[in-house]
């Protein structure tokens, strides 16, 4: 059985003259049915944590968005600007009756979680699939490192 279709992901974040800064964050956004993906890639932290508040804090259009899953694959570097951009936006989402949960955070994100007890309050998935899978509520247990160490 097919799911509803993908809205394409509207990118958020910044390039350069010369095509996009792999060091930059990317900020990409798409709706799959009831749920918003957040795509973000690239490093988080003071200096660009301002894309990924921007992408977050976007409302819900009124098709029916229940959840919001950020999708941390490709995040290479999250410091605690970064981390706290993340916590907050889980609050906002649940003051307006949504969730928002995490996916695919690589071994160094994942440390920050686990060093600092977030992945106690921030619901994490292994990686996107399995976030867009689940249903049930609370968190998902620690937070599993991918890709190599």
């Amino acid at each position: 059985m097919a799911g509803p279709p993908e809205q394409p992901q509207e990118p958020v974040g910044r390039t350069g003259p010369g095509g996009p800064d792999p060091a930059a964050l990317h900020v990409t956004v798409g709706d799959r049915g009831p749920v918003r993906i957040v795509t973000v890639a690239g490093e988080l932290d003071h200096d660009s944590a301002d894309e990924l508040r921007a992408a977050l804090a976007r409302p819900p259009s009124a098709d029916g968005i229940e959840r919001i899953v950020v999708d941390l694959a490709g995040l290479r570097f999250c410091d605690s600007t970064g981390l706290n951009v993340l916590l907050r936006a889980r609050l906002d989402a649940r003051t307006a009756g949504l969730r928002l949960e995490l996916a695919g955070a690589g071994p160094l994100v994942a440390r920050l979680f686990a060093v600092t007890g977030a992945d106690t309050v921030l619901r994490v998935h292994p990686d996107l699939r399995t976030a867009l899978a689940a249903s049930g509520e609370g968190p998902a247990g620690p937070v599993t490192p991918s890709g190599p160490s």
